[in-house]
């Protein structure tokens, strides 16, 4: 599977087996948080097979159950859109080999849950991880024109990159972005509401991966 397909393919799952992760499956995904991590100077991490943050044990927890791992994300303060970029690029690579998540800002229990947080760095948030007991289904979606400036005769990798975008998950699916073009060049501005920055991090990345640009696109 590649990116694209993991891209398409991929939506929300709050429900997971009890099936491991197995060990080469779990040094794939942590090489990835290790490229990420030296990327971008975030501090993400990797927990497997790790109960309280969940309560796997209890039949379910803020509509959760079975939830033994997630990527911890955490990093200097003030990089909201870059934990979104960066952990929506881990996202998808979990997703390419064979995994299930989902984003998570509230529904853990945050003293619960493992992960170094250094001095003047802070944890945003984390993304649940594991074998689904389904596949998740699409979210509801905006419309191209409600997100952005897209019309007829604009060209294709910006139409794939605005729809690759509507496929990203949002805080509450309130897909608070709109992007605007100029050339060759897009601007990407994030609305007001719970999370956007963040939000706006995971519809940039979703949106190099549909156009098949990379960060040289943004204005």
């Amino acid at each position: 599977m590649d990116e694209k397909t993991a891209l398409e393919q991929r939506h929300s799952v709050r429900q997971f087996t009890d099936k491991a992760i197995d060990a080469d499956t779990v040094k794939d995904l942590q090489d990835e948080v290790d490229k990420v991590n030296r990327e971008s100077g975030l501090t993400i991490q990797l927990e497997v097979n790790e109960t309280e943050a969940f309560q796997a044990g209890q039949t379910s927890y803020g509509n959760f159950s079975g939830c033994r791992n997630y990527f911890v994300l955490t990093g200097p303060k003030g990089k909201d859109e870059e934990i979104g970029y960066y952990g929506e690029k881990l996202v998808l690579k979990a997703q390419e080999l064979g995994l299930n998540t989902c984003w998570v800002a509230m529904t853990y229990k945050k003293s619960s849950a493992k992960g170094t947080v250094k001095p003047g760095e802070k944890r945003y948030m984390v993304i649940a991880l594991g074998y689904g007991k389904t596949q998740g289904v699409p979210h509801k979606s905006k419309q191209m024109s409600d997100v952005s400036d897209y019309k007829e005769g604009d060209p294709d990798w910006y139409r794939d990159g605005v729809k690759a975008a509507l496929l990203a998950p949002t805080a509450i699916n309130q897909q608070k972005f709109r992007f605007t073009r100029n050339g060759e060049k897009v601007t990407a501005k994030a609305g007001l509401g719970f999370y956007t920055k963040t939000d706006l991090g995971i519809v940039k990345y979703n949106f190099e991966v549909g156009s098949g640009k990379g960060p040289e696109v943004w204005a």
